[in-house]
């Protein structure tokens, strides 16, 4: 990753997108996903320059103001180095955008990581992750994709706590809408205060989350996927979202949610369900109300963001 016999200094970075909230973890739980965004960064040239491939590359910006570019420059500022005279940055993304499913993570987290490898002054991933969690705005996204597997974070005065649980093979079906959707406009449509007992709901039913997800009980996970702070008022954001969420139930998925803060709902089935089944009949169930959707059969990612030579 250094110059060698007059070799332009580069790396790569993998990102893996993430789903968030998972049920009633509301911005405390992330799940790593097999599905990655690559990221290549090499120290060449005038200015920065950002490349994009893609399924739908369109629309993003090819220079400085790119977020990839944005993160790698904030690390500059972070480390107190100066910024590359060149900087060349070629992103293939596989993860879709404005789904749910971490794409701002993934450039966020690629953009400190391949600054981190390439700059003359690195500094630890605890770091790495406050500075991630800043740019995006909250932490649960950032904190899987640079982790791995299932992510619990917390926010500790001004510092992030974090705990990795592996879990045993895990297996998703998404359904992925065409719609335009902003976190922002998602998150502004949430509530400043919620009843206590709305509260008390979701932290009754998190922790169990977490344990059916790390023994593989299904049974369980099915019976604690309810959530009282964001989904209600999401769902009515997601046309079709409601017959496609029937739609996995009605497949055999043990579980549903909204992906993130949506448009994707993703479903938890058992190994003894076809994921990609499950995927389809959602992906149906939206084109029945006129939306376009994709179907994936995922499984999660024990692995987080890594950087390659």
């Amino acid at each position: 990753m250094s110059a060698a016999d007059g070799a332009v200094p580069s790396c790569r970075v993998r990102v893996p997108a993430t789903t968030a909230n998972i049920g009633p973890g509301f911005d405390c739980l992330g799940l790593a996903l097999d599905l990655w965004n690559e990221v290549r960064f090499s120290l060449e040239g005038d200015g920065v320059v950002v490349t994009v491939e893609g399924p739908d590359p369109a629309g993003l910006p090819h220079d400085e103001r790119n977020l990839v570019a944005r993160a790698f420059l904030r690390f500059c500022e972070e480390a107190g180095v100066a910024a590359p005279a060149g900087l060349r940055i070629h992103c293939d993304i596989r993860v879709p955008m404005s789904s749910g499913l971490g794409s701002s993570s993934t450039a966020i987290v690629a953009g400190l990581l391949g600054a981190n490898a390439l700059m003359s002054r690195p500094i630890g991933r605890d770091r790495i992750l406050e500075l991630a969690a800043d740019m995006e705005g909250h932490p649960d996204n950032v904190a899987a994709a640079l982790l791995g597997g299932l992510t619990i974070v917390v926010q500790r005065g001004d510092r992030l706590l974090t705990k990795k649980i592996l879990v045993p093979e895990v297996h998703v079906a998404l359904a992925v809408p065409d719609l335009p959707f902003s976190t922002r406009t998602a998150r502004a449509g949430l509530p400043a205060e919620v009843p206590m007992a709305d509260a008390v709901f979701n932290l009754q039913r998190t922790p169990l989350v977490v344990e059916a997800l790390r023994t593989g009980d299904y049974d369980l996970l099915n019976q604690v996927m309810d959530d009282r702070l964001h989904q209600a008022a999401r769902l009515k954001l997601i046309p079709g979202g409601r017959t496609a969420w029937v739609a996995a139930q009605h497949a055999g998925a043990a579980a549903v949610a909204i992906s993130g803060s949506g448009p994707s709902l993703i479903a938890f089935v058992s190994l003894a369900t076809d994921a990609s089944r499950v995927a389809r009949a959602m992906a149906e169930a939206f084109a029945a109300e006129g939306v376009t959707a994709i179907p994936l059969g995922l499984a999660a990612s024990a692995s987080g963001a890594t950087v390659l030579g």
